[in-house]
């Protein structure tokens, strides 16, 4: 394999690793729901994409699930109780 016969200078390197830099990413506005999203990507806040809805979005009220009235007393119960020293 070919060696390199001579050593690059440090301007030289630098000067060639100074566009090793990182881009702002480009956000867009979602038509829908008018919030950032990435291009060409389906909008993680109402799941839209082009017009057409694409991805199913559950909100934090249909994830809890309803406490029962057994669930409570449970838990009411166990704050309750003091451990015994």
């Amino acid at each position: 394999m070919p060696v390199p016969k001579k050593r690059h200078s440090n301007t030289r390197t630098r000067t060639r690793r100074a566009n090793w830099k990182l881009k702002p990413m480009n956000f867009a506005d979602c038509p829908q729901c008018h919030s950032k999203v990435l291009s060409h990507h389906a909008c993680p806040v109402c799941g839209t994409y082009q017009g057409r809805m694409v991805l199913k979005i559950e909100t934090e009220e249909k994830k809890k699930p309803a406490k029962g009235k057994a669930q409570e007393e449970k838990a009411k119960a166990g704050k309750e109780e003091k451990p015994k020293s």
